[in-house]
């Protein structure tokens, strides 16, 4: 899989440029296709996006037996990741991250769009006591005006979480120049970057409203 940086001056954002992704991703913004295969689309970009943004986990190496030999072998080392899904529409990139980091732990953080500000609004968080010491993969199929996701992880940042990651499917230039300028260190793996935001903050050409499409609440 290629990775590509998409914009200079967005040194923390990476955009997954491999046919796999680009043909799911059409099918996903395709206004006919139903809310099972949304799902089915959203996981399987994930788990593509995921591959990508876990490169940097720590290993260690140990002494393994192979029915041939004693070899030295990689593993995972330190505490185990959180995936932290933004609700609602992040709950449906959860089940691809815990194939792929099945000793992961898993919080959740509440986030709605205020319609008339534009702005997120909190309602719920709740993560492991230890999160301190355990790397983040926010999760969040859109990233629009940036709103929720700084949100996310200004609160991650003020429980001590250093080490954060956040993945997307679609990502806006706006949402993308806010993300930067508030947390440039943190890494953005997305599948694209679209052309703007409309005048109600929705992504164009997008994909419509993504926690809608994927749970058919339309």
């Amino acid at each position: 899989m290629t990775v590509i940086k998409h914009h200079e001056k967005f040194k923390n954002f990476y955009e997954i440029n491999h046919p796999l992704i680009a043909g799911k991703l059409t099918l996903l913004r395709q206004k006919q296709t139903d809310h099972k295969l949304f799902r089915e689309l959203v996981h399987e970009i994930t788990l593509l996006l995921g591959y990508e943004a876990t490169q940097n986990l720590v290993t260690q190496t140990m002494e393994i037996h192979t029915p041939m030999e004693t070899c030295l072998s990689p593993f995972l080392a330190g505490p185990s990741p959180v995936i932290l899904p933004i609700l609602r529409a992040g709950v449906g990139m959860v089940d691809a991250l815990l194939s792929l980091m099945p000793a992961a732990k898993v919080g959740h953080i509440g986030l709605f769009r205020n319609e008339t500000t534009l702005q997120p609004e909190g309602y719920y968080f709740k993560v492991p006591e230890d999160s301190h010491l355990r790397p983040f993969y926010v999760c969040d199929p859109m990233l629009a005006t940036g709103g929720s996701a700084i949100r996310a992880i200004n609160t991650l940042k003020e429980h001590g979480v250093k080490s954060i990651t956040f993945l997307c499917v679609l990502a806006a230039p706006e949402g993308l120049e806010a993300f930067y300028k508030a947390h440039p260190e943190v890494n953005i793996y997305a599948a694209s970057v679209d052309r703007c935001l409309d005048e109600h903050g929705y992504i164009r050409p997008g994909l419509g409203d993504a926690g809608d499409r994927m749970f058919g609440t339309l």
